[in-house]
């Protein structure tokens, strides 16, 4: 079994810079740029959050579920307001804790009557249940909605090592990994170990590749470019970000 490998996080030494530039202060031009750079930041997310209109959702979520689970919705949107002004790590855990305690592990079989369907965040919500490639969607989305940029997640498919009655196994698996920075080492947000933890720690996992809205990618290191043809040749992949633009998630 193979473990993640990525490239080591170098960092550049406080003595490595200039004493003119640690004391010099910033200019008016400098403060009005870092200034302007913050508000696009803030009006990228908002507009984003903004294409999801809560009673349109609810409307979507009754008509094609019913109303059992309007409270999951209503809990969910809430994570999304209540994470947004987190920090990075505390993001992450709320929303990996999110779905990990709150929508149920099935199968596609018997959810969706589908060998392998991939669920948008509403299907999953309204239906409270999801496999593998569901809970790593929809915390994608979600991290998404709360403001985490698309160039620090990636979801994996990684053939997982399982521990059963009868003896150990290796099947498909889907997680979503979240980069600090293109040369740091992801962390795992799965839905078989709830902790999130280094990918070094997840011996259990091979990666296969990776890919986001922005491309699919050969490995998963964060540094490396995205294959060319964009997410065309992932069907399911193209094929559910249509059905979520539907649904409101852009």
């Amino acid at each position: 079994m193979h473990k993640f490998t990525f490239p080591a996080l170098i960092a550049l030494p406080l003595s490595a810079k200039s004493s003119s530039a640690t004391h010099q202060k910033p200019s008016i031009r400098t403060l009005f740029q870092r200034c302007l750079t913050a508000l696009l930041l803030l009006l990228t997310a908002w507009c984003v959050a903004a294409t999801l209109d809560p009673n349109t959702l609810q409307q979507q979520l009754v008509a094609r579920f019913g109303p059992a689970r309007v409270p999951l919705l209503k809990d969910w949107q809430q994570i999304v307001a209540t994470a947004k002004p987190l920090a990075d790590e505390a993001k992450l855990k709320r929303i990996n804790d999110f779905f990990n305690q709150n929508v149920a592990f099935d199968d596609d079989i018997n959810i969706w009557q589908q060998s392998d369907y991939w669920a948008t965040p509403l299907e999953t919500i309204g239906k409270g249940r999801g496999d593998c490639e569901d809970f790593a969607i929809a915390k994608y989305y979600t991290l998404r909605l709360a403001g985490m940029p698309v160039s620090k997640m990636r979801l994996i498919y990684v053939k997982a090592k399982l521990k059963t009655p009868t003896g150990m196994i290796q099947q498909a698996h889907m997680v979503l990994a979240y980069y600090a920075t293109p040369n740091a080492e992801p962390q795992v947000l799965d839905n078989l170990d709830t902790t999130i933890r280094a990918a070094s720690q997840r011996s259990d996992l091979q990666p296969v590749f990776s890919f986001n809205s922005e491309g699919i990618f050969a490995g998963v290191s964060g540094k490396e470019k995205a294959s060319a043809g964009g997410t065309s040749r992932l069907s399911r992949w193209e094929d559910l970000m249509q059905r979520a633009r539907a649904d409101g998630f852009d």
